[in-house]
Order: C-alpha cells, then structure tokens, then sequence
C-alpha cells in the first residue's frame, strides 16, 4: 500500500463533495475547457472535493489517441490544468485519469491524480485491471494500449481517507479490502452502456455497503464523437448503500454532504469490517 504523500491531518467530520459528468472527445484542450465550467459550478455551490471521469481529458477516436498525448510525470497540459485549477479554487481535485508515460512507446500508464487546495500533487494511482470485453460488435482491450499497475493506494484528505481506483477496477472487491481504514471510494468510469446499465449501480452500491465507507463515481455519460456510448449515472453513495445523488446522462454535476460520525456510527452497529476473518 502506498502511503500519503502528504502527512495526515484530522480530518472534517463532514464535507461537501462533488462528481463531474462529461462526455469527452478527442480535443484536450476542448475538453479541458469544459471540465474547468463543470468544476467552477461545483466550487460555487460549495464542495471541497471535486472528482473527474476516467478519460476527461481525452477520449480519442482509437484507442491509439491517448498514447499520442500522454505526458511526462509532473508535466504537461492535463496536469496543468488540474493543478491551476485546484489552487485557482481552493478545493481538492481528482484527476479521473490522465494518460502518463511509460517505458514502454506504445502504451500509456492510466492515472489517477489527486491535487490539493494548493495545486500540488498529493497522491497517483496507475489503474490495476484492465478492461476486456466482447459481445456483439463491441469490444474493448485496454491492455493493447495501457500499462497495467500494480499497488493499490490510498491518501489522507481533509475530508477523511481517499481509496483511489478506476472503472473496471470496482469489479474486483479485493482491492478495496486492502484499503484499511478508507472513508471515501472514488471511482471514475467510463463504463459502457452495456455493462453499466446492467451492473453499474448494482456494484458501486456493493462496494459502499461492504465497506461501509461512501463512494465518488464520476463518469462519462452519452454518445461520444468516436461513436462510443457510456452509460453515465454519475453517483455519490453512502455508507449503507443509500445514492444521495445521481445524474443519469449528459454533462453535470452531482453534489453530497459526507458525515464522518455517521459512517463511523454505522461501523459501530455493524462492525462486519472486524467480523472479517479472511485476510
């Protein structure tokens, strides 16, 4: 498990937070322009934490695409862009994923980045699983052009301890069991309209129950100009299952109040993250 790059502090007992919706195409810089409105009209009503889909930045016309902008750790207009904009605001964002350099010239890292109130870096996560799928006509194989990591991480926020993870992973409830002690799941998607209209909801409510812990999804939702449908349904979940807010299809926002007493509350009553006896 990474540690915090940044050392702890007490966190809140409660916070606003916030997820984007967006339906990216293959312009960064018009994309960028879009997720910086979506940002602002988040900021204004009042969240702290601000969370971006998976692919904000780029969702090319092939796959290709995103290996052709990646950038270099710590440069770069993406990672500008998150950085300005965190500090311009005030708040903390996350990054969905940002295609960074790997060694390998063919293939990017898909990363998740997490900026503070003062634009500096505080936590990457390189997404682990990698989606593969095929039904139909459609398929998808995002290890011909994306390198896979490898460590699970986790970072201490103002507003309690971020678990960081990307789409696919939330098919795989191991990774979040070793996050000890997370408040707050975030996972930027960019699930398919396939996939996510049958098991979207379903598997973000499951994460959120078993781990009694709230859940951030900020995802693409709609037709992009590459022809591909993503199912949308941004949503915050509490710790008991509970969607406090949603936004099924096109660009926007959805908002929540996270309460710490209460999550911890819950783990009192049901202390079923004590009861595990399978490490």
């Amino acid at each position: 498990m990474i540690t915090p790059m940044k050392s702890a502090t007490p966190a809140a007992r409660s916070a606003r937070i916030a997820a984007v919706q967006m339906i990216s195409g293959p312009a960064v810089a018009g994309n960028l322009e879009e997720a910086g409105r979506l940002i602002a009209m988040a900021a204004e009503r009042g969240a702290q934490l601000v969370a971006l889909p998976e692919y904000f930045g780029i969702m090319g016309m092939k796959d290709t695409d995103k290996v052709d902008v990646r950038e270099a750790a710590g440069e770069g207009p993406i990672q500008t862009f998150l950085s300005s904009t965190a500090r311009k605001h005030g708040i903390w964002i996350v990054g969905g994923s940002a295609p960074l350099v790997t060694s390998d010239p063919a293939k990017v890292r898909n990363s998740s980045l997490v900026y503070d109130a003062s634009g500096t870096l505080a936590a990457r996560y390189d997404k682990i699983h990698l989606f593969g799928f095929q039904m139909g006509e459609e398929r998808y194989h995002e290890a011909s052009t994306i390198e896979p990591g490898d460590t699970p991480v986790t970072v201490d926020t103002p507003f309690g301890r971020l678990g960081l993870s990307i789409c696919y992973d939330l098919r795989f409830p191991e990774l979040y069991r070793a996050m000890k002690d997370v408040d707050i799941i975030l996972v930027p998607s960019a699930f398919t309209e396939t996939t996510g209209r049958a098991h979207w909801e379903t598997l973000l409510r499951a994460r959120a129950i078993e781990n009694l812990a709230y859940v951030l999804a900020p995802a693409q939702g709609g037709r992009h100009p590459n022809g591909r449908e993503t199912h949308g349904d941004s949503m915050i979940v509490d710790p008991w299952g509970v969607v406090l807010d949603r936004l099924p299809r096109g660009a926007g926002v959805v908002i929540a109040d996270v309460n710490l007493d209460y999550m911890q509350g819950l783990r009192c009553n049901l202390p079923a993250l004590s009861h595990r006896t399978i490490k």
